[in-house]
């Protein structure tokens, strides 16, 4: 299975949402996802959609095929994939606690790799975070 994420923040802190794109070994899309996820940083959101995204694979295939798959965790987020996959250090104790969540969610699955892609490559996820931040901004707006 292939996995798009991003995250995004305005303000940073500020409003925040995720974009998630599941996609098969064929890169067919299965599922898209874009919502807004309250408040937080840009690197909390990152986090927060490769929790989301996880979650959301296992309940689409289910435990027993989650246990038999592998998944590639793709993002254009430098320090998302340079600490999952164990190059940098996590000194926001929020973040630890992100970085937690994914680390306990890995155990569904037979594999999970992480892997950084240029921001081109990432579009869809990127369209699907902003579009939902872009709804929030009309709604507060409108009050």
């Amino acid at each position: 299975m292939i996995v798009f994420t991003d995250g995004g923040s305005r303000g940073n802190p500020g409003p925040s949402a995720l974009g998630v794109v599941l996609q098969d070994e064929k890169s067919q899309i299965l599922k898209k996802y874009g919502q807004t996820i309250g408040s937080g940083t840009n690197n909390q959101a990152e986090y927060q959609a490769v929790v989301f995204a996880l979650k959301k694979l296992k309940s689409l295939i289910g435990g027993k095929v989650a246990a038999q798959t592998e998944v590639e965790i793709r993002s254009d987020s430098e320090l998302l994939i340079s600490q999952l996959s164990g190059q940098y250090k996590i000194l926001d104790s929020k973040i630890q606690s992100l970085f937690l969540a994914v680390w306990n969610l890995k155990i569904d699955y037979k594999k999970i790799n992480f892997t950084l892609i240029p921001r081109e490559k990432n579009e869809m996820a990127d369209a699907l975070a902003n579009e939902a931040l872009d709804q929030v901004s009309r709604v507060q707006r409108l009050i």
